[in-house]
């Protein structure tokens, strides 16, 4: 029997230092060495989320974690999930089901914060109970210290669980002595004793130029540098913030691919329903944000929302809508998938105000359906089929509010048939289609039916057939690359100490 270790978090000085990936490599290692470990996030923002087998919703970022640690994700992996609507507003998802829209001073409010800290704390104490070791994240700065006294994720849930806390920097980003330093010498002297090592992320250049300043930092802070991990680009690992899409390769003309334009929405949801095809070496993908970007596409995929008529306000606005239309029109194939699916359609209405003040607006008209917004919300995993074909050897999952139905005197075309026999989306001759389906993109076959207008003559099906065993090897890589760089005799040693002096 393995040795109880101590919980381990992974807080950083800053938000998107990398967490999340150093966390997914470390639930990989602790597996690969015979344990059994379990990722935990008390509260995750993020519009990139994921249907659990028993269909509720949690962040995209700890599916991937537990996907790393060998698991199948589960709530109790992260009990509080914010999803933000608008700058200053959020729908909350307590275990799993949406529990109703915050404003941020609301949400911060410590009138009630007591409710939401015992059901995190429980959720913890439910993987700590079952798993060894929990290998837990936090969340932006560690050092917020406005936010002390109702954080739920970062100290206050450290101390709790009794976890050994590794300070992760990024230094590419610039100011790592500052930020390493102030992010330690910030915590009250109880709290100071729980941060037991510092991971520097994403250094570039050559290494022996930066051991003075592992040196300075361990003698600024009293605390040892467990490693300093190198910036990588070849090790794929999910991302969990939309920040870099924008930068995404534009239209490559004459490249001989298939080009793939995704709208890129103001308020874009699970857009790694894209990573799969991104990859496929018959494809160019990018990232859309113009009517001239979209003109270029040969496919126009636009994704899911978590404020579908705002952002489809946008794409009027911007001229985006319009394009849209215009290449619907000339032949080009047009995919919606959830609220993306939903813009296609000839109307979205919101008559309880579900995502806002605006109670309707007509679609784009490229399908005749109208969608209805209500409170209940759809969390599952599906298996399917495309229309008329047998068998239901694909699987995707859904998360979505409202109900979306053929307009009167229309007859539809589904695009898929799920397991159940249940119909799923809707499609306007060859090239024109949407579905609810997130991670429909993850099925070769899928991929090969869309792209098949444009690859009749070579290379006619996907390289990218075991997207689960590529993603795989990549947890394997990236575990690697830790392994390589950081002192793991180190965090052992940390882990089994019984002195938290």
């Amino acid at each position: 029997m393995m040795k109880k270790l101590h919980p381990i978090m992974f807080a950083g000085t800053g938000s998107d230092v990398g967490k999340s990936v150093v966390a997914a490599g470390f639930c990989r290692i602790f597996k690969q060495d015979g344990y059994c470990p379990a990722p935990f996030k008390a509260q995750n923002m993020a519009l990139n989320s994921y249907a659990t087998p028993d269909g509720l919703e949690i962040g995209r970022a700890q599916a991937v974690q537990a996907e790393a640690a060998g698991l199948s994700p589960h709530t109790d992996m992260n009990p509080l999930l914010l999803k933000p609507q608008t700058d200053k507003t959020c729908q909350v998802v307590l275990n799993g089901r949406p529990i109703g829209n915050r404003d941020a001073y609301s949400y911060f409010n410590p009138k009630g914060r007591d409710v939401l800290r015992k059901e995190v704390n429980a959720a913890f104490d439910r993987l700590n109970s079952r798993y060894n070791p929990v290998v837990m994240e936090g969340a932006g700065s560690i050092s917020e210290i406005n936010l002390r006294e109702t954080d739920l994720v970062n100290m206050p849930m450290a101390m709790y669980a009794g976890a050994d806390i590794i300070l992760v920097a990024d230094i590419d980003r610039g100011g790592v002595f500052a930020s390493v330093y102030g992010s330690v010498m910030l915590q009250r002297p109880e709290e100071r004793k729980r941060i037991k090592g510092i991971l520097i992320n994403k250094f570039r250049g050559d290494l022996r130029l930066f051991q003075p300043g592992v040196k300075m930092i361990e003698d600024l802070c009293g605390v040892p540098v467990i490693g300093v991990l190198p910036y990588f680009k070849d090790i794929f690992v999910e991302e969990e913030d939309n920040m870099q899409l924008a930068t995404k390769a534009r239209h490559a003309a004459g490249n001989g691919k298939v080009s793939v334009a995704v709208v890129l929405l103001r308020h874009i949801s699970n857009f790694t329903d894209f990573n799969k095809i991104e990859r496929d070496s018959r494809v160019n993908l990018y990232y859309a944000d113009s009517a001239e970007d979209i003109s270029k596409a040969d496919i126009i995929i636009i994704p899911g929302s978590k404020s579908t008529i705002a952002d489809l306000g946008y794409l009027r606005k911007s001229g985006m809508a319009q394009a849209i239309i215009k290449a619907a029109e000339s032949g080009k194939t047009v995919v919606g998938i959830c609220g993306g699916y939903q813009m296609m359609g000839t109307m979205i209405s919101d008559p309880e105000g579900i995502e806002g003040s605006i109670s309707c607006m007509p679609g784009l008209g490229l399908l005749p359906m109208h969608t209805v917004m209500n409170k209940e919300k759809t969390t599952t995993q599906v298996r399917f089929g495309l229309n008329g074909d047998n068998s239901c050897d694909m699987e995707g999952y859904e998360i979505h509010n409202g109900r979306t139905e053929a307009d009167n005197g229309s007859n539809i075309k589904p695009l898929c048939i799920k397991e159940d026999g249940t119909q799923d989306g809707c499609m306007a001759g060859e090239k024109c289609m949407g579905t609810y389906i997130h991670g429909i993109l993850d099925n070769s076959r899928f991929i090969d039916f869309l792209l098949h207008p444009y690859t009749q003559t070579e290379h006619s099906k996907s390289d990218t057939d075991n997207w689960k065993r590529f993603k795989d090897e990549q947890y394997d890589k990236l575990a690697e690359l830790i392994r390589s760089n950081v002192d793991m005799k180190l965090v052992y040693e940390i882990l089994q100490n019984d002195n938290d002096d």
